[in-house]
């Protein structure tokens, strides 16, 4: 499970910044390049503040961060329609309850 790399596409995709992110989380910038690089382990707290922010529930970022041996036993094609939904919640504009 590769969760850094599963942030960073998730932000990417958004087009934020580190900061960006860090304002909708309240998790320095710092803090959250360190778990994108897979420096540190993000909490279970931190993991869901995260996947709130990015507008879906915590079960798509950790479907994200699977690795294809995690996934062994589920059919390419509900694969590929579980990434499609996923990118498609990026997609949506995402409600800012903190600003």
């Amino acid at each position: 499970m590769d969760v850094g790399r599963a942030i960073k596409l998730c932000r990417s995709h958004k087009g934020w910044t580190l900061a960006d992110l860090g304002k909708r989380t309240g998790i320095a910038p710092s803090h959250l390049s360190m778990i994108e690089r897979n420096l540190r382990d993000p909490s279970m707290k931190t993991m869901q503040d995260i996947a709130r922010a990015f507008g879906m529930p915590l079960n798509v970022l950790i479907f994200l961060a699977a690795d294809p041996k995690d996934l062994v036993g589920v059919s390419e094609e509900l694969k590929e329609k579980l990434s499609r939904a996923a990118l498609e919640l990026l997609r949506l504009p995402t409600t800012d309850h903190l600003f």
